[in-house]
């Protein structure tokens, strides 16, 4: 609204963040850059405003990024899309994220374990996978996902 972007760096960020994938012009509450904004976004799904704010992060070229993920709040397919978004257009940012599935963050540089509060872990995936009685690696050898964490941790080259 501030004129700071032409229309093409704003439609590339939006296509980069997802937002094609998870809507078709023909889809009623199409989102572009003529869409009208309420107070909030509230116009927005939850899915839309996150892409929305990655597509302003990417804009923006922020260096450093708080995101706390959203795991009920939109369906899978929008968060397969953010996922990968930030992924492949935030990988040369400082990103702490604010997880709470381990998909999310077991191909990081390094995570942080809380518990009450307090840090009880610091290193890289495969560090902390290679801690026998560990915090992390007990909650990857408790999920339902074990062998593809192992591998996205093995696959960071930590």
């Amino acid at each position: 609204p501030f004129d700071e972007y032409d229309d093409a760096v704003l439609n590339a960020a939006l296509r980069s963040a997802g937002l094609d994938t998870v809507q078709s012009e023909n889809d009623e509450g199409y989102i572009g850059l003529e869409s009208g904004v309420s107070a909030g976004g509230g116009n927005f799904s939850l899915g839309q405003r996150q892409i929305l704010a990655l597509a302003r992060a990417i804009v923006r070229r922020s260096k450093v990024l708080i995101l706390d993920e959203a795991t009920a709040a939109i369906d899978h397919n929008t968060d397969t899309v953010i996922q990968k978004s930030i992924r492949t257009e935030l990988k040369d940012r400082t990103l702490i994220i604010v997880a709470h599935r381990l998909q999310t963050i077991c191909d990081a540089d390094k995570i942080i374990v809380l518990e009450a509060g307090k840090i009880v872990e610091f290193d890289s995936p495969a560090a902390l996978l290679r801690k026998e009685s560990g915090a992390f690696k007990s909650l990857v050898d408790e999920s339902g996902d074990r062998d593809a964490l192992y591998a996205m941790a093995k696959n960071r080259l930590c």
